[in-house]
């Protein structure tokens, strides 16, 4: 394990039993609130967007958005945030999927992607894929290119990674700690 998989896993609080019994969330607050571990975290994230040629970071609601704003910062990049369906003003391009016990969707305003952009898609965790492999499916409908997928942390016994392989087309998909 190397020092920042170290420093990280290390901030990462299990819950037992949340948000319901059986289940053990990875709590991030700790995390964030170690400013030496936010900064290494932002740091990896920030090397990640530049390796891949990101133009633009999308943000997932809503711990994507703690983890890819300061991401876009320090990288020099945009911050683009994918939002819950009716959070955004004004034109949107939305994008629906299946949960688990239901369905969600998703948007984006539809002027803040180009066919110019290359995008790298932020978030705090892939489980099962769901919402990520919509947010790509979102970036490609706008005309933009996915330049890869970052996480903090994957939840490898979930499958997601197998799930997005066919959305990702070869980009790139970065987790800095597997469970």
């Amino acid at each position: 394990m190397t020092d920042i998989e170290e420093l990280l896993l290390s901030r990462i609080r299990d819950v037992a039993d949340y948000p319901e019994p059986g289940v053990v969330f990875k709590d991030i607050t700790p995390l964030l609130a170690d400013p030496a571990a936010f900064t290494a975290l932002t740091d990896a994230l920030a090397r990640t967007a530049e390796r891949t040629g990101a133009t633009k970071v999308v943000g997932l609601e809503a711990r994507g958005f703690i983890l890819a704003a300061p991401v876009a910062v320090r990288a020099g990049l945009g911050f683009i945030p994918v939002r819950k369906a009716g959070k955004l003003p004004g034109a949107t391009l939305s994008q629906a999927y299946d949960l688990e016990y239901g369905s969600a969707e998703i948007e984006v305003h539809a002027e803040d992607l180009s066919g110019d952009d290359r995008v790298l898609v932020v978030d705090d965790v892939l489980a099962t894929g769901g919402t990520a492999e919509a947010s790509l499916q979102l970036i490609r409908r706008a005309g933009a290119e996915v330049a890869g997928l970052a996480v903090l942390m994957e939840l490898g016994f979930l499958g997601g990674r197998a799930r997005l392989e066919p959305a990702l087309a070869g980009a790139p998909l970065e987790a800095l700690l597997t469970v």
